[in-house]
């Protein structure tokens, strides 16, 4: 056996690429308390606080500190860099995107317009020169999707029926197997590629073997400019990784190739905890490392995964509020043998938050269940409690469809890491769809026919079967529609802004699943439980045109744990789901939806009109599968669950759901909050439901981060909002006064 794999006991994982082999064969599983963490180290302390500076000064200039204007970002771009000219000694993990801290590459190949608008948004004149190159000479993912649109599809994008489409951005969701390149070096990893290429096909020269020739050919490139990379900074990771250092360092070489290529709506990082811990207990038994050093390496992996950046346009940060990047990264869970994944790196990972203080990214998932080492729960429940800045998914319904390797790949979204990847999809509004059904496919607030010419709906009062048969037609519509929309951005996406350093670090055999999502969900619920259980009026404008509602009596609200409303919720979606399967989706992929909408609950909202549920036109959407604003009159057990009856295998590409929790409704103190929290998450999954983020912290406080952001306390202030965190003060005013809107909870 190979001299840096000392120690590691062998099996399947030896002979081939098989990370989840090695992990159960070699992992320490931990049980014990908090009591082994140490604080932050001299040189921590030192960067975090330079990395603040110029987070600092980022904010001061408009949210941008630099951008690059002539070089086309990819993997060997860039020479190698660091935090500060004299601190490549103090940095255990090196590596930027760009030749300085928290400048933005410059990256054309999703659609040169949307690289120029990012700069000259903030101030930047890009070289005149990548214009000709991108126009001219190479053609955009973003070209090409425009270039095959239909006028249908234009029509229902342009009116936000379909919405946040990966069409001007990089769809991202992709999740290479990052801990390949410490566990086996690249040219392992190389010589495996270099095998399935010459075993790609029989010699007969189809579309799909032409394309995945060109696409592992692709693939290997992108491994061989990792080495060269790496060497930059003085690294050989052509052969494994021979301690915990270098598996960090490894393992982020990996990611950073992938950041340095792709600008996706979520360039997570995914499993990584439980791996690394393998090499650090190996460390520590053997005497070569200290356990205030392997907290530094955790704290040093975090803090760059905190300053990775992408430039944004205007429209995408509306969608995406507070700068996300979606850089995901999972603690915890269980083995398929029942053994608790629970480590002591887990705690580490946590342990960030208490170091450096709180942060948006990455963004840290618990995978949870309530078998989980009671002092593992109780330390993630305290970290929730101060820093509102973990999500929790829970592992007992993931496991059994993803098995016990599965990274988040987004928000919420799992996948097997190194063996499937995701094509990201973004929302079907079916709020929106609603009011088409009840107009005749016009839309509301544009007027315009979008949808199919159906007989509108004439009467002054709404039929519940009326209603129900013309919303199921109208829903064929949409999930067509969004399945072909879909499948000509991923096929354009494939063609010309590959991913190839993520797919490299995942098998050549790849099981895709096509994503899609939900909007206006819980509206939409609401609205036809009104039309069901009140009396709903219709009221009109001049044309004839439904433009808003009278309801009369009263109705039951999804959040309240009422089955005859969360009755027409299970419905709904899986009424959903089952369209968009009739379809054919790219690739062969497996089609999965979503309840699942990020801060775009808000530009979604305005492009709405009023719903029959009492919701007036423009107002934001309900974010996720969260209830509708005021709709939860029973207090967050009953919210959560109304939420938990929504079956995951409806919706595996996630359910998200956001509750905010006075601390007084946990407890007195901090143990009570803690044991409170542990109980309440113990309860909520085990009733099956899928996603909770934990805010704990009262409405003043944001009412005061949003007069007062100048205020220290509130520099690093985060929150979570839908399936990732924020610092508060990044959000835009609307999307602040939208949080704040949000249901806080004084009692359970």
């Amino acid at each position: 056996m190979r001299q840096e794999w000392r120690g590691f006991k062998t099996g399947h994982w030896v002979n081939d690429v098989n990370v989840r082999s090695f992990i159960q064969n070699n992992y320490t599983a931990y049980d014990g308390d908090a009591s082994f963490l140490a604080g932050p180290t001299a040189a921590t302390e030192k960067l975090w606080n330079e990395v603040q500076k110029l987070q600092k000064e980022e904010r001061a200039k408009g949210g941008v500190l630099d951008m690059e204007t002539k070089v086309v970002s990819g993997i060997t771009a860039y020479d190698a860099a660091y935090i500060t000219a004299d601190s490549k000694d103090e940095e255990k993990v090196v590596g930027l995107q760009t030749d300085k801290p928290l400048k933005r590459a410059f990256m054309p190949y999703g659609g040169i317009k949307m690289a120029e608008q990012a700069c000259t948004t903030y101030g930047y004149t890009p070289d005149p020169e990548l214009h000709k190159i991108f126009t001219e000479y190479h053609k955009t993912h973003n070209q090409g999707v425009f270039d095959a649109y239909t006028p249908e599809m234009m029509k229902a994008r342009h009116n936000k029926i379909l919405t946040g489409l990966p069409d001007t951005y990089g769809r991202g969701r992709i999740v290479g197997d990052y801990r390949r390149v410490a566990l086996y070096g690249i040219d392992f990893l190389i010589q495996e590629k270099q095998n399935d290429f010459a075993n790609t096909g029989d010699g007969t020269m189809t579309d799909d073997v032409v394309r995945q020739r060109e696409e592992i050919s692709d693939q290997i490139r992108a491994l061989r400019q990792m080495k060269e990379m790496a060497q930059s900074y003085g690294y050989d990771i052509s052969v494994p990784a021979k301690n915990a250092r270098e598996a960090v360092q490894w393992l982020y070489f990996g990611y950073l190739a992938a950041i340095k290529t792709q600008n996706g709506a979520a360039m997570s990082v995914g499993r990584v905890s439980t791996f690394l811990d393998i090499y650090i207990t190996r460390d520590l038994n053997e005497g070569t490392l200290t356990e205030q050093e392997a907290q530094e390496l955790i704290d040093h992996f975090v803090m760059k995964l905190r300053m990775v950046k992408f430039a944004r346009i205007p429209s995408y940060n509306q969608l995406f509020s507070g700068d996300p990047v979606w850089a995901t990264l999972e603690v915890a869970g269980m083995g398929q043998d029942g053994r608790s994944m629970v480590t002591k790196n887990d705690f580490r990972f946590l342990h960030t938050l208490e170091n450096m203080g709180p942060a948006p990214e990455p963004n840290l998932t618990v995978l949870y269940t309530k078998r989980l080492p009671e002092n593992f729960k109780k330390y993630a429940a305290k970290i929730s409690v101060t820093t509102s800045s973990i999500q929790y998914e829970n592992d007992d319904v993931m496991r059994p469809v993803w098995g016990d390797d599965y990274s988040i790949c987004c928000c919420v979204s799992a996948t097997q890491t190194g063996k499937e990847m995701q094509f990201f999809g973004a929302r079907a509004n079916l709020a929106k769809c609603l009011l088409y059904a009840i107009n005749g496919g016009i839309d509301e607030k544009t007027k315009q026919q979008v949808g199919p010419e159906y007989r509108p709906i004439t009467s002054e009062y709404l039929d519940y079967d009326e209603v129900i048969e013309k919303y199921d037609r109208m829903m064929d519509w949409l999930a067509g529609i969004y399945v072909n929309v879909l499948n000509l951005i991923q096929y354009m996406h494939d063609k010309y802004y590959y991913e190839a350093a993520e797919m490299a670090l995942i098998d050549t055999d790849v099981r895709r699943t096509f994503a899609t999502g939900i909007a206006g969900f819980s509206h939409v619920v609401d609205s036809l439980s009104a039309i069901k259980y009140a009396k709903v009026k219709t009221i009109r404008d001049e044309d004839g045109l439904v433009t808003d509602y009278e309801i009369e009596g009263d109705f039951p609200r999804y959040g309240n744990d009422d089955d005859r409303a969360d009755d027409i919720a299970v419905k709904l979606l899986k009424t959903f789901l089952t369209k968009i399967k009739k379809h054919h989706t790219y690739r062969n992929s497996e089609p999965t939806t979503s309840i699942l909408t990020i801060t775009s609950n808000v530009v979604y909202g305005k492009a709405t009109g009023s719903m029959p549920d009492g919701r007036k036109a423009g107002a934001p959407l309900s974010p996720g599968a969260n209830p509708s604003y005021g709709a939860e009159k029973s207090g967050l057990l009953a919210s959560l669950n109304s939420v938990a009856k929504l079956p995951y295998e409806y919706a595996l590409d996630g359910i998200s759901n956001t509750q905010t929790i006075n601390p007084a409704a946990l407890g007195h103190n901090e143990a009570e909050e803690t044991d409170t929290l542990v109980r309440v998450l113990d309860g909520y999954f085990a009733k099956g439901a899928h996603h909770l983020n934990v805010n704990v912290f009262g409405v003043e406080k944001l009412k005061d981060a949003m007069e007062h952001p100048e205020k220290p306390e509130y520099a690093n202030f985060t929150i979570r909002v839908s399936g990732y965190a924020v610092k508060f003060i990044d959000l835009t005013r609307e999307q602040q006064l939208d949080v704040i809107s949000r249901t806080e909870h004084k009692a359970l």
